[in-house]
């Protein structure tokens, strides 16, 4: 499957005409204020968004499927790229529209690009609340104060910046899906690439507590969860006090009840042996890498600032496979980036040869504001040729992939059942330890059940399979 330049991403989702899956989205009970919940973004956007599903719920909020039947309409946003912003602000029109013929419903934008555009969000759509990634716990709060202020007023808005703030005893166990459940064991990023926004939108990195961490994974086995996935926005620098990244990848791998651990997303310089050791060494971590590489230049590379050359992320590959031969791995691409050259884009496909990724998330680059890059590097690759180059990667992974995935087949895979196929609710969806989607046939497994298959047939995103 390519979706949005998107190979197989781990990374994006979105979650639009829906509510976060699991509970229930059925008739609320007479009298509670209504809540429907839509997610654009990544994988971090998505646990908050079932950690808002909590907080509403202990609001007195029942959840609903659909906009139109909602009396509170939160939108949680991503604010990575332009594309992804323009998206929102259509969406929130869309939104509004609906809202009118409901006259007293509140339409939320909530997330990073809440806390990218602020205040200036009001003059972009016609929204009611306006909350950055550190007011979830207030949002109950913004909303009552919205609903009591009269209709043209000024939107409610809170975007602070909480260094503290991790939402610690909170949990998103009822906002899952019941099989893979994630946990956000860091929020926030140090690193400051030139071309991200991220530190701007959600803060300086700060940790959550081991103790939290776990705590919230054995509520997840309690809800009957088979997978968990540690989320930060570099989430092997995780540090708190003297316990690392390694040390709580393997805690987590022990607690009882969890048949899967992953972690989203690695920073390559932060691939300390320990770390690859924890993943070679317990069985319950999945062989599977989303390991961001951004270009193959090292030109390129240097002005993003990310900290490594060409090499040197190399070399963290080779660790990486020499201790997991089987190991799947994927990565992120930004093309077009200031001041790339044809041969800058030529090395880039130069690595994506060497390295043969099994799934790629492939962008062209767009100007943030905020960030080094906007400031002080022009945005010098015309339109155009940023999307031929993009083509280009995208042909060639999609070649590469397309390899990858029919190399699987008449091999025997372990697949965690997830859902109903999407195509055909009769068959249903799973996934591998290396995060390779597998539809199975129907009567084949149920969600949160492991079954063993064997490989009959590839798409370059999506493996087929039957009984073993």
């Amino acid at each position: 499957m390519v979706t949005t330049r998107t190979v197989s991403s781990p990374l994006v989702q979105l979650r639009r005409g829906r509510p976060a899956p699991g509970g229930d989205a059925a008739t609320p009970p007479p009298g509670a204020p209504r809540v429907y919940v839509e997610t654009h973004g990544c994988q971090m956007n998505v646990a908050d968004s079932d950690l808002l599903v909590g907080i509403l719920a202990g609001a007195g909020y029942a959840r609903v499927a659909r906009a139109e039947d909602a009396d509170v309409v939160v939108v949680n946003t991503c604010a990575v790229r332009e594309k992804a912003e323009a998206k929102v602000l259509a969406r929130a029109h869309e939104l509004a529209a609906l809202g009118r013929r409901r006259p007293h419903q509140v339409l939320s934008i909530v997330g990073c690009m809440a806390e990218h555009l602020k205040e200036g969000l009001a003059t972009a759509a016609p929204v009611d609340v306006i909350a950055g990634p550190d007011s979830y716990r207030r949002l109950p709060e913004l909303i009552a104060a919205a609903r009591a202020r009269a209709r043209g007023d000024a939107p409610v808005v809170d975007v602070r910046l909480d260094k503290a703030e991790t939402y610690d005893g909170l949990s998103g166990a009822e906002g899952g899906d019941g099989v893979s459940g994630f946990v956000t064991i860091q929020r926030g990023c140090d690193k400051f690439c030139t071309f991200c926004v991220v530190p701007f939108t959600r803060g300086r990195e700060r940790g959550v507590p081991p103790r939290e961490v776990l705590r919230q994974v054995r509520e997840l086995a309690a809800h009957g969860y088979r997978e968990v996935v540690l989320l930060g926005q570099t989430v092997n620098s995780y540090a708190w006090e003297d316990t690392g990244f390694a040390a709580l990848l393997r805690a987590v791998a022990r607690v009882d009840g969890i048949e899967r651990v992953r972690f989203t997303s690695p920073y390559p310089v932060d691939f300390t042996d320990d770390v690859v050791a924890a993943i070679a060494e317990e069985p319950r971590i999945c062989a599977y890498v989303h390991l961001p590489v951004q270009s193959g230049s090292d030109p390129v590379l240097a002005r993003m600032r990310r900290g490594y050359d060409v090499a040197g992320y190399l070399a963290i590959v080779e660790r990486l496979r020499r201790a997991v031969p089987d190991l799947a791995l994927s990565t992120d691409i930004l093309s077009g980036f200031s001041g790339e050259t044809d041969d800058d884009h030529a090395a880039t496909l130069a690595l994506m040869r060497e390295v043969r990724f099994d799934s790629a998330f492939m962008f062209a680059y767009s100007e943030r504001d905020l960030t080094y890059a906007a400031k002080k590097l022009p945005d010098d690759v015309p339109p155009a040729v940023k999307q031929r180059r993009l083509a280009e990667i995208i042909a060639l992974q999609e070649r590469v992939s397309a390899e990858v995935f029919a190399a699987q087949i008449g091999k025997r895979e372990r697949v965690l059942v997830h859902q109903p196929s999407k195509r055909d609710p009769a068959q249903m969806m799973g996934r591998t330890d290396g995060f390779k989607t597998v539809i199975l046939p129907a009567g084949v497994g149920a969600p949160g059940e492991l079954v063993d298959v064997r490989i009959t047939r590839a798409t370059m995103a999506t493996l087929f399979g039957e009984p073993a």
